[in-house]
């Protein structure tokens, strides 16, 4: 019978404090911490503020409560955006973020979400943890004081709710688009007028007719926000975020004062929420689409021309940043000998599997 953890930390503790090492000790293994954790979501985000929580979750659990984060979402003590700079500056101890809201700062730090054409999420989890990702966009938040361990992760996303009907590259001359860092730029290079709007904004905006289109992750999350109610043409892939990764971003001081074993927890509860995100995301994805289509929206894949020209306009845009950038390009290079070999492998195995059982549907 294997014995129950409450009878193990019992026993445990009752050894120490009869044995060499007096009790004291095991109180002070365990010191109380608390921070607070801002988010860079709402909280009707159910999936991606709910993963801030059951990260906060973990902690707690695996601490005996000893460690507490309370989670707070965006607005209630900083402004979304602001998550990186509350953080840098010890307002707030840590944040969920997303490291491409900030290329801004240095365009680099996109890759620690996802760039066009680049990742899905499988394969930038192995570039963060086996491909230098996490020493290249560490190394660039070094400079405003954090650091960061990947939290939760999207799944590809959609392209978007359109109002009109896109048929060619030619379509998206003047388009107001709500999309915002390295895929706004890229878009921009089509003609695209991107618009950075808040998710709270984008349906009265859309409504109203300020922009003509607007994207923001999938199915669920997109139907959360009514979108369907004023754009009928819902695209796919979000080629601009192919596997979009999240971040837990820390003060660098509160970090290191944290104990090793601290450090660990959070390490493996941050690993822990990463794929309850995605599990989650796959789970209500599926179900979210199908009454997205039962509300009148029409799907429809992107045309080979708009693809197309967008994969030529990212690489033209990468060009133009890694010259002046040394992080950028080795991210860039990093990213591209690893996707080079990531595909074959995929096409041998993932590709042809999943290929084949989507063939099969309906068949069983």
């Amino acid at each position: 019978m294997v014995p129950s953890r409450r009878a193990f930390v019992g026993a445990s503790a009752a050894t120490l404090a009869t044995g060499g090492l007096a009790a004291p000790a095991i109180a002070q293994s365990q010191p109380q911490v608390k921070w607070r954790l801002t988010s860079s979501f709402p909280r009707s985000l159910d999936t991606i503020y709910g993963t801030a929580q059951m990260f906060a979750r973990f902690v707690a659990e695996a601490t005996d409560g000893a460690f507490q984060i309370q989670t707070f979402p965006a607005g209630e003590i900083v402004p979304g955006l602001q998550a990186l700079d509350s953080v840098s500056t010890g307002a707030v101890d840590c944040a969920q973020t997303a490291t491409y809201f900030y290329s801004g700062k240095d365009p680099t730090l996109a890759f620690g979400t996802g760039v066009p054409f680049g990742f899905n999420s499988r394969q930038q989890h192995s570039w963060w943890f086996f491909g230098g990702g996490e020493q290249i966009i560490n190394g660039v938040l070094a400079k405003y004081n954090v650091t960061s361990i990947p939290m939760g992760n999207s799944g590809c996303q959609m392209g978007g709710f359109f109002r009109k009907e896109l048929n060619d590259v030619a379509d998206l001359k003047g388009l107001k688009f709500r999309i915002g860092g390295i895929g706004g730029q890229v878009l921009a290079k089509l003609g695209v007028v991107p618009q950075q709007i808040a998710p709270g904004d984008v349906f009265p905006a859309l409504e109203r007719g300020s922009i003509d289109a607007a994207e923001f992750v999938g199915p669920y999350d997109d139907e959360k926000l009514g979108l369907v109610k004023v754009a009928k043409y819902y695209y796919y892939p979000g080629w601009w975020e192919g596997g979009a990764m999240l971040h837990l971003v820390v003060n660098a001081q509160k970090w290191a004062a944290l104990p090793k074993h601290y450090q660990a927890i959070v390490r493996n509860a941050a690993e822990a929420a990463n794929n309850w995100m995605l599990a989650k995301y796959d789970s209500v994805n599926p179900p979210a689409l199908r009454r997205l289509v039962q509300q009148g929206v029409e799907l429809r894949p992107f045309p080979a021309p708009i693809m197309e020209a967008g994969y030529k306009a990212a690489q033209e845009l990468y060009a133009e940043l890694a010259a002046g950038n040394p992080a950028f390009k080795q991210a860039l290079d990093s990213m591209n000998a690893i996707r080079a070999d990531q595909l074959v492998w995929w096409q041998i195995a993932e590709y042809a599997f999943d290929g084949f059982n989507i063939r099969t549907r309906g068949k069983s």
